[in-house]
């Protein structure tokens, strides 16, 4: 799915962070005392004991430290400042301080398209081979209007206003997308929409695709239409791989000038490439249709007609020849296999990885990537296995998916690799590798995509990459209290941001891989290497990356669910785009909070089994915005008792420490600050 004090690109302020909690640890005080002034000192690089003007210019940020405003910031007001981001009241002093919600209402008479789980709404089913009788008395089915190509089938009405302004958004996507092989046809499930109307609409618009009235809404009911702008995507299998709105331009109070986000058209670009969409749902305000319901599928699923998709959809990624899962799981065969482990791990929900709490009935997950199984994929997945785990037939497969070559990102303009390959053993248990590469960057470089790639992607538990400031003392970056730069895990290793947003790689940067083995029985060898996507110009975003973390670690021998938590104060507003928590093997369970201003705490992030394994990034589907003056706070439970199967050794008292038999307690927390863009550096070239 960030203390360095909401600014990761300020290493050197990192130490300050902790002054915000320097009360609360009196028995610390000299410890966090000398890493401050340590910290200072090395942003003071004329040794007179103050911060010029001149030296805050490389950190924009800090200026707002000098309360004072008279140029030059002390120690002194460094400590004030966070003092008073500690003790502030908890009640704003006058009405017009309180903050805005949180959370967008969802009773607000705006509504645009939000993001939805593709499996919690139909998509990876197969769609029935609907006859379609369009308004000339022309009548095929879909397969045949299909021909083994994608089709965009989309709703329509001539009475509903938000429809209606649509309907030339849709002649222009017809006019561009069938040149590309896509057919499109469209479904009037209006009762009161009679022909004439519709063809006039439709000629109006310039649209020229196949309509079909469907006043009984039977049709609908089949797609499980829930609106009269509804459009779906079904590739040549007659999979449904995006449903949804066309774009965000128009909604149930709402025009804009133009589409800010345009989903219809990423997913048959997608479609077409053989790829996923990387939205696969979302919804479509319009003309609520009344009496629809989901696809229905037959009582016994088939692996070829139901099972497969969801394999495909749910395990393929790690699970298939070159995978980084330990099996295949490709094929009718291969599958049937592996019935017995598959059944247990998705009856317990350990497979696909995912733990984030789940969300109440009827809500939506916030999550862009959530992996978890939607209700019915569960059920219907359950079913065939407690069954006779039949076939069907072999001519209602899913197309076979097409994976990234080399690199998933695309070719990477750079690549960063360990200068030495590291060796690994084939028994037992390895600490935690690091690995250092100096870049020569004479300028600070835009990172709009990273990827990370073990050459032994069996061994490798998790990589976290740091990247530091010239000039920065390295301990840093491997001690992961600064926030990583990216980062690997299993079915997880990379990341393209959205246009407008991109990460520093600040000029003459050090580049620390942390590297976590585990030996598999067979000894070999790993040199871990990074791709990078250069943005072509300087963002409108900063992606920045920030660690809460408790370094006072001090879990008791036996403790069964021993909690420890951190806080850090939030100066200016900020978009939270994602989060992931990281503990060691007695790390039981984790969860990011939000403090507010007014003194309310809300729920960020639940994860209540946490598993070590699975270093998992949790990234919001709609950026979160925070007030200034909140508080992000994290807390990990730990379980150090003789009941904790991976605890090695129960008897004693766990302290922070890098290793897998030490601990950690961070939260990362990715954000940009809102209305803040970074300073005009130069771009890659």
């Amino acid at each position: 799915m960030m203390p360095r004090i909401l600014f990761s690109s300020i290493a050197a302020l990192c130490a300050l962070a902790l002054l915000a909690q320097e009360s609360a640890y009196a028995q610390d005080r000299g410890r966090i005392r000398r890493g401050a002034e340590e910290r200072f000192r090395q942003l003071d690089t004329d040794g007179n004991g103050e911060l010029s003007k001149e030296e805050m210019t490389k950190y924009p940020w800090v200026q707002r430290l000098d309360v004072n405003t008279d140029g030059v910031l002390t120690m002194d007001e460094a400590r004030d400042f966070f003092a008073k981001m500690r003790n502030q009241p908890d009640v704003p002093a006058t009405p017009s301080a309180v903050p805005p919600p949180v959370f967008t209402a969802e009773d607000s008479p705006r509504q645009g398209p939000r993001l939805v789980k593709g499996g919690d709404v139909g998509v990876g089913r197969q769609i029935p081979d609907l006859e379609l009788r369009d308004l000339e008395g022309q009548t095929r089915t879909l397969s045949q209007i299909s021909a083994g190509k994608p089709v965009a089938i989309a709703l329509v009405s001539s009475s509903c206003p938000v429809s209606k302004r649509y309907l030339p958004t849709l002649a222009s996507l017809q006019k561009a997308y069938e040149a590309r092989g896509v057919n499109f046809v469209l479904i009037a499930p209006t009762a009161t929409d009679t022909p004439e109307a519709l063809r006039a609409a439709l000629q109006g618009a310039g649209l020229t695709a196949a309509c079909v009235a469907d006043p009984s809404g039977e049709i609908a009911r089949a797609l499980g239409a829930v609106s009269t702008t509804e459009v779906f995507v079904v590739d040549g299998a007659r999979t449904l791989v995006y449903r949804g709105a066309v774009d965000d331009q128009y909604g149930l109070g709402y025009s804009l000038e133009a589409p800010r986000k345009r989903f219809l058209a990423d997913a048959l670009d997608a479609t077409t490439a053989g790829k996923v969409p990387a939205i696969e749902a979302t919804e479509a305000p319009g003309c609520v249709l009344e009496s629809t319901a989901p696809t229905q599928v037959a009582a016994t699923p088939t692996y070829h007609g139901r099972i497969s998709r969801i394999v495909q959809a749910n395990c393929q990624e790690c699970h298939r020849e070159n995978g980084a899962g330990p099996f295949p799981l490709e094929t009718y065969e291969q599958v049937r296999a592996k019935a017995g482990m598959i059944r247990r791990m998705v009856e317990r929900d350990l497979m696909p990885p995912w733990f984030a709490a789940p969300v109440g009935e009827g809500q939506h997950s916030p999550w862009l990537n959530d992996r978890s199984l939607a209700k019915e994929e569960k059920a219907d997945l359950l079913a065939w296995l407690g069954a006779d785990k039949p076939a069907g037939d072999p001519k209602d497969a899913p197309l076979a998916r097409i994976w990234p070559g080399e690199w998933k990102i695309g070719t990477p303009d750079a690549v960063v690799q360990i200068p030495k390959a590291i060796q690994v053993q084939a028994t037992g248990t390895m600490p935690y590798q690091y690995a250092v590469v100096e870049t020569t960057y004479s300028e600070d470089r835009w990172i709009r995509g990273l990827e990370v790639q073990p050459t032994a992607r069996e061994v490798v538990h998790h990589v976290l990459i740091f990247a530091q400031e010239k000039g920065e003392p390295l301990g840093r970056g491997g001690d992961g209290l600064g926030g990583f730069f990216a980062a690997y895990v299993p079915g997880s290793n990379s990341v393209v941001y959205p246009d407008g947003y991109a990460k520093k790689l600040p000029a003459g940067a050090r580049i620390v891989f942390q590297i976590h083995y585990t030996p598999n029985g067979t000894a070999t060898q790993d040199q871990v290497r990074m791709g990078m996507l250069f943005a072509p110009e300087p963002p409108e975003h900063e992606v920045k990356v920030i660690g809460i973390a408790d370094t006072r670690l001090n879990i008791p021998a036996g403790a069964e669910n021993h909690p420890e938590a951190a806080s850090i104060p939030v100066p200016a507003a900020v978009k939270i785009l994602g989060l992931m928590p990281h503990m060691h093997v007695r790390g039981k369970a984790f969860r990011f909070e939000v403090i507010l201003p007014g003194g309310e705490t809300r729920n960020l992030l639940e994860v209540p089994r946490y598993d070590f394994n699975w270093q998992l990034a949790y990234r919001y589907a709609e950026p979160l915005e925070l007030p200034a003056g909140s508080k992000v706070r994290a807390t990990g439970w730990f379980d150090n008792s003789a009941k904790n199967p991976a605890n090695p050794d129960p008897a004693k008292t766990v302290r922070w420490g890098p290793q897998t038999s030490d601990e950690m307690m961070l939260g990362y927390v990715e954000y940009i600050e809102v209305g803040k863009s970074p300073p005009a550096v130069a771009a890659a070239r």
